[in-house]
């Protein structure tokens, strides 16, 4: 028997008889916007980048500045730093402020933040616009200020300290230098990093407090939790993603500090170098510069940042994702 029923098939080369879906055609738009900061960046940022990075396997001194081609040196550079015992001290200093600094900053900050949310809302405000002024000191004025503090001529914390009795913390205050060891240099500097740092911290912690349902606290309040307890238990649990990004933030701003300790101790004290202080050092504090070296630390500490600023991402797409 012949099957009679007509093809189910598109019969090649006929059109079908039902409207075509219209083509879309690419959305320019949003690329002609994002273009101008995407070049801003491309110059800015990547563009010296890039001659850091062709810098940090050549030798550029005083006579490649002058015009002479630089000489490629491949990793001599780098094998030079790795192999100096005073490239680790750099970073040793440099590691060792960063978590001072951030533990002490984070812990200041909460705990500003904690005593703000206490108040009122008027004073509240007027409390956190006031801290915020030393959040929004310049780096320099902040590090001419603590070097009066603690300057041995006419300094404030030398002449109290010296107008306590000596049996407490023993006499000769008025000429103490502060700057003179590595030790005291960073203590004075991480008090002015810390004071300089806690008001955002403060800030950021009083606006999540905020956010955080009033029931939890009345409900702790009512099971008589103390409070350590409703900290750990409410506050910090419902925090945690603004504590992350802080946390971050914090290591990469006391990973990079530069001005603050060049004003302090100058460029005389090489043992309270830290990395930052060290390239510059390196690439421009000598009648012979050598750039390429310089470049080469730079290179490392920012090969380090990049690895803080990757950990950076993953936590704000995380936060993303759980919204």
């Amino acid at each position: 028997m012949l099957d009679t029923a007509p093809a189910v098939g598109r019969a090649p080369g006929r059109k079908s008889s039902g409207r075509a879906r219209p083509r879309r055609r690419p959305r320019l738009g949003p690329y002609l916007l994002i273009a101008p900061t995407v070049l801003v960046i491309a110059v800015l940022m990547f563009w010296p980048m890039i001659q850091i990075g062709v810098m940090s396997f050549q030798k550029v001194g005083n006579r490649q500045l002058r015009g002479e081609p630089a000489e490629q040196v491949g990793t001599e550079n780098f094998d030079k730093i790795l192999n100096d015992p005073f490239f680790w001290q750099t970073l040793r200093h440099t590691v060792l402020f960063a978590v001072v600094a951030v533990s002490l900053t984070l812990l200041v900050g909460t705990l500003v933040g904690l005593l703000l949310n206490k108040l009122g809302k008027k004073m509240s405000g007027f409390v956190a616009g006031g801290v915020m002024v030393a959040w929004a000191t310049p780096p320099v004025t902040a590090a001419i200020i603590f070097s009066w503090l603690f300057g041995t001529t006419g300094g404030l914390v030398n002449w109290c300290l010296d107008l306590l009795p000596d049996f407490l913390i023993g006499g000769g205050w008025a000429d103490h230098n502060w700057f003179a060891t590595p030790l005291s240099t960073y203590t004075v500097l991480t008090v002015c990093v810390v004071w300089q740092a806690c008001p955002f911290v403060a800030v950021s912690v009083l606006a999540g407090l905020k956010s955080v349902p009033g029931e939890l606290y009345e409900a702790a309040r009512v099971d008589g939790s103390g409070p350590w307890r409703t900290f750990w238990s409410i506050t910090y649990p419902m925090l945690k993603p603004i504590f992350m990004v802080l946390l971050v933030m914090s290591i990469i701003w006391d990973f990079k500090v530069f001005t603050q300790l060049f004003i302090m101790s100058g460029l005389a004290n090489r043992d309270a170098f830290n990395l930052s202080l060290y390239a510059y050092s390196e690439a421009f504090g000598s009648l012979n510069p050598k750039l390429g070296m310089g470049s080469a630390i730079a290179l490392v500490l920012t090969f380090i940042l990049l690895i803080v600023t990757a950990l950076y991402v993953r936590v704000m797409v995380r936060q993303g994702e759980t919204r």
